[in-house]
Formats: C-alpha cells, sequence, structure tokens
C-alpha cells in the first residue's frame, strides 16, 4: 500500500487562489509548491525585492513548521528570479537560514517572467521530514 497523500494548509497563511496546495506530504516527503511573496493578508511588497524574499522565507518556514520541520530538513530548493540583479541580494537572505552553513541542493534560474506580475520571485523545495 502506498503512503497517503497530505495536503498541507497553514493557518493564518494567505489562501490560495490557484488550483494547487502550498505543500503535500507524502510518507517522510514533503513537496513545497512554488510560493510568491503573498504575507497572511494577500498583499505583496510590490517592486521591492528584500521584501518579497523576506516573505517568501517566512511563508516556507510557516509550513516546514506545520509539521514540526525546519530549514535543517530540506534537500533541494528551486529559485525563480525575474531580474538578475536580485542574485546577490537573494543569496544573502537565503543563507541566513542556514547558520551552520550547511545548504541543500539549489538550482536558481533567472526567467522571463511569474504568473503575476508583481511577482519578483518563487521558491520551491522539497524536505525530508524525520
Amino acid at each position: 500500500m502506498s503512503a497517503p497523500l497530505e495536503h498541507i494548509f497553514v493557518e493564518g497563511q494567505w489562501k490560495v487562489a490557484a488550483p494547487l496546495s502550498p505543500a503535500v506530504k507524502v510518507g517522510n516527503l514533503m513537496f513545497i509548491s512554488g510560493i510568491p511573496a503573498y504575507d497572511e493578508k494577500g498583499a505583496i511588497a510590490v517592486g521591492d525585492f528584500p521584501a518579497q524574499m523576506k516573505q517568501t522565507m517566512a511563508t516556507i518556514t510557516g509550513i516546514l513548521a506545520s509539521v514540526g520541520a525546519g530549514w535543517d530538513r530540506v534537500a533541494k530548493v528551486n529559485v525563480l528570479l525575474t531580474r538578475r540583479e536580485d542574485f546577490e541580494e537573494m543569496n544573502r537572505i537565503y543563507a541566513a537560514h542556514f547558520p551552520d552553513g550547511k545548504y541543500p541542493a539549489r538550482t536558481t534560474a533567472i526567467v522571463y517572467s511569474l504568473p503575476r506580475p508583481n511577482f519578483l520571485l518563487e521558491i520551491e523545495c522539497v524536505a525530508v521530514l524525520d
């Protein structure tokens, strides 16, 4: 029998309007969808990359915490940026979530656009849970 899928929705986070789950847990793996920078009210800091990056990381932190995990359990990250000039700032904010210097595998891509015109980034990841 295969492991059941558990669809993860975190109380207090923005409500997804698209046909997707913010995260899906199956067995000891959790797949976190591409997360944009919406705050709990569904607002986005238009044009402010550091604010969007920090919000996205906070949202993922909340998703991980909802299953008793942290960034130390993340094995793979995909970062999508719409502006190449945000790469260094992304790295600075991202690295702060890994104070021990043990980073997950990561791919960063500069993309032409994302689903909403104000999205400057989206981050998805896979975590291995205890």
